[in-house]
């Protein structure tokens, strides 16, 4: 897409604090934070949403879960992190780009589940 913002840091368009990249996914440092460790994992194909994910994706975003806990492990997260995915508007999805917050470094509070 191309006035997607994720879509452009995959291009090198608009600069990101990488913490991981390969062929098919980048990760991020958000650049603001809700935790001592926030970095957002995308797939480098664009994905709008979680409900645009199709039977073709499924070993991608099985591989985001991997490369996520290979981030955790690096930022020594060994105590827990949490990992979310707005979806939708009602959902809180401000970049229409499918995309995991991975949030660490401390004790994060309640969530809503």
């Amino acid at each position: 897409m191309e006035d997607c913002l994720f879509c452009k840091i995959v291009k090198g368009e608009i600069p990101s604090n990488k913490v991981y990249e390969d062929d098919e996914i980048l990760a991020f440092k958000d650049i603001n934070p809700k935790a001592p460790v926030h970095i957002l994992i995308i797939p480098k194909k664009h994905i709008s949403s979680a409900n645009e994910i199709e039977e073709i994706d499924e070993a991608l975003i099985g591989r985001m879960f991997t490369v996520i806990k290979k981030i955790a492990k690096d930022m020594d997260l060994k105590n827990g992190y949490r990992i979310i995915n707005n979806c939708g508007e009602d959902g809180g999805q401000e970049v229409k780009h499918l995309h995991f917050h991975l949030l660490g470094g401390k004790k994060l509070g309640i969530s809503m589940c």
